[in-house]
């Protein structure tokens, strides 16, 4: 990952509690959510993590906010948001932020 390349992007950090319900449609769902966000325009990336006790941290990026709040306003996503609320999730938090500069290290 080349983070200083995310500089002025749009991070949409997405961080929640999974229930213990239905793992398999909650795959499913992620799985269709990340294939339709790559169609979308303005889409730049996502980066992805859950722990064994079910709490993780999505961050999905975008070249702009008029992209992020499109995405936000899709109506499939909006269908699997709603069913999240129902099945997949104690509780999520939504924060939007600009990248303003990042920087990486890899052992080589």
């Amino acid at each position: 990952m080349q983070s200083h390349a995310r500089t002025g992007q749009v991070a949409v950090i997405f961080t929640s509690q999974r229930t213990s319900q239905d793992d398999a449609g909650y795959e499913a769902a992620a799985a269709a959510m990340a294939a339709l966000a790559l169609q979308q325009p303005g889409y730049a990336g996502l980066e992805s993590v859950r722990g064994g006790d079910g709490l993780g941290i999505t961050i999905s990026f975008w070249h702009d906010d008029a992209a992020a709040r499109a995405w936000r306003d899709h109506p499939e996503h909006a269908r699997i948001r709603e069913l999240g609320r129902v099945r997949w999730y104690d509780w999520y938090e939504l924060q939007v932020t600009r990248v303003e500069r990042g920087y990486g290290w890899r052992r080589e």
